[in-house]
């Protein structure tokens, strides 16, 4: 999940200043979503006519939310972006602590069927006009909240757990960074989702806590913070995985030296 946060600075409702940072939790101090989306991603089957996804306002207060899907490019304008879905409603209000659905519906233009594709799905969270006390600054924040949107041809056999279990990782020095890196190998027709992993020898542990994403039948470099020193003894490959619900699930394997 990635949340964006555009800070907006009114002086006497006509100064206007605004930014957006893209990052995960780095204005967390500064601003929470009053409306949160139920779940880290959302799998279309493509057997489905259409999928739900359940927003709730948890504030005392109504809201005002933009809903948009985009295939990548996360500074694309809404009306710029052409996914093969269509989202209802687009603009809504959903009063203090009620809730408000999403139907996603899938509009069929071709998509590879050997393999999932991975859009995003977009929620802005927009604050209500604040009331205006004399020459005042006002402090807003709009929340940006952004989760993957996977879409699953029905015939892919096997399951994301198990391309999960399946990576084939080796240590190799990256090219442009001169850095140690794992390079993880991703044979199945599934997007797999690393949130961290480590490799752990003799008491020893060098971690990527960065995570990322490796697509079907691609490979992914993660960087590692440091090397493990000479020794015969042997490799412990160590990461989590995220599955459909959005649960890290630890996997396991040993790791050549």
């Amino acid at each position: 999940m990635v949340r964006s946060f555009l800070m907006v600075s009114l002086m006497k409702v006509r100064s206007v200043l605004a930014c957006s940072i893209f990052s995960a939790g780095l204005c967390a101090n500064l601003a929470q979503a009053s409306v949160t989306i139920s779940g880290t991603r959302v799998i279309y089957p493509a057997d489905s006519n259409e999928v739900t996804v359940k927003l709730s306002n948890d504030s005392d207060v109504p809201a005002l939310v933009e809903a948009w899907i985009d295939d990548g490019d996360s500074k694309a304008a809404p009306e710029k972006v052409d996914v093969p879905f269509n989202i209802a409603p687009q603009l809504f209000r959903i009063e203090a602590h009620k809730n408000q659905s999403l139907r996603i519906v899938y509009t069929g233009e071709a998509l590879p069927q050997d393999r999932e594709s991975v859009f995003w799905l977009n929620t802005l969270d927009i604050p209500p006009k604040p009331k205006q006390e004399g020459d005042r600054n006002v402090l807003q924040f709009a929340v940006r909240t952004r989760i993957k949107l996977f879409f699953r041809p029905t015939k892919l056999g096997g399951s994301p757990e198990e391309a999960a279990a399946k990576l084939v990782c080796s240590r190799v020095l990256n090219d442009k960074s001169g850095k140690l890196t794992l390079r993880c190998q991703n044979s199945s027709p599934y997007h797999i989702s690393v949130s961290e992993l480590s490799l752990i020898s003799a008491g020893q542990s060098v971690k990527n806590d960065r995570g990322g994403m490796i697509k079907p039948n691609e490979s992914y470099d993660f960087e590692l913070s440091k090397s493990l020193s000479d020794s015969a003894a042997p490799i412990t490959l160590q990461y989590f995985a995220i599955d459909d619900y959005g649960s890290a699930r630890k996997y396991e394997m040993p790791l050549d030296r």
